[in-house]
Order: C-alpha cells, then structure tokens, then sequence
C-alpha cells in the first residue's frame, strides 16, 4: 500500500510540474511533500520547500546559475531578509562577493506573470539598500539581467546572464 501511494505521489507531482515547462535547463528535481502541499528541495537552504510556482523557477534559476553559469552555491542566498524603514521585505536570491557584500539581486516571478516595469520597481527597492552592481528580473521564460552604473546614475541591459567570471 506504501509503494502505490508513493508512486501516486510521485506521478501527481510530475503532473503538475510539467505544467510548468521553463527557458532553463533541467536539473534532478527533488521533490516530496503532500498532494495537497508539495515541496521542492531547496539546496541553499538545504531544506524542502512549499512547492509554489515561483519557487519551481527559483529552484531551476538557482540551479542554472551553478551548474551552467559557475557561480559558487557558497556565496547565493535564497529568501534573504531585508528592513527599509519600518517594513520587512524579501529579496528571492541575493548573490554575495567573497567578502559577503551583496554582488546581484534576482527576483523570481511564477511563469505566467508578465515581467513589466512594477517588477523592476520592486527589485530596484531592493537595490536602494544592497546597492548590487547587478540585478536579474525572470519569470522562468524571459529573463532580463542589467549591470548597475552608479558614476552614470544609469543601468545597461545585457545580451545574456553573465558567467560567474565575468561579474
């Protein structure tokens, strides 16, 4: 009874994860949980997570940077706490230097959501505080990367997300 109920388990969230097909690479996904509440295992935190969509694009981002772009899992922090004022906030991922001074702020939207300038204002709010010298907006689809010029008061799109070597 165990192995069919594990298996039901497992071919529902199957099911439901390939609803969510991404513009990044795949990775060994581990999930667990519930029908009801699944989760993702989340290697930065090291823990398992409730299984959202957003959180699916975090999970595959996170993994896209590391094993494709080269960026040491060390030095990334998913859900890192920020205080502007009186108010909490989140940042989704926050990439740190080897000083572990903020390097890139990345904001994760679920795949349906539709990446407009109100997305680019939050992660700006962000980057008032951590003063990043780059920043990276995806929905899991698109995916948009700038480069902060503070001299310029400006910030230049890229072609691309940059190799961890290029930052």
């Amino acid at each position: 009874m165990f192995y069919f109920c594990l298996i039901k388990k497992i071919s529902y969230l199957c099911a439901m994860t390939n609803d969510l097909k991404l513009n990044l690479p795949s990775y060994d996904v581990r999930l667990a949980g519930t029908r009801e509440r699944p989760t993702i295992f989340d290697m930065l935190r090291r823990r398992y997570v409730a299984l959202t969509p957003e959180e699916w694009v975090r999970q595959h981002f996170v993994h896209f940077l590391v094993d494709v772009k080269g960026y040491p899992a060390t030095l990334l922090a998913n859900e890192v706490r920020l205080q502007i004022g009186g108010k909490l906030l989140r940042a989704d991922s926050v990439l740190y230097d080897n000083r572990l001074r903020p390097r890139m702020i990345i904001e994760y939207k679920a795949p349906q959501i539709v990446l407009t300038q109100r997305v680019f204002d939050q992660i700006m709010v962000y980057n008032m505080l951590l003063h990043v010298d780059y920043l990276i907006v995806s929905n899991g689809l698109e995916h948009y990367c700038c480069r902060m010029d503070y001299e310029h008061e400006r910030y230049e799109f890229l072609q691309g997300i940059p190799n961890y070597e290029e930052l």
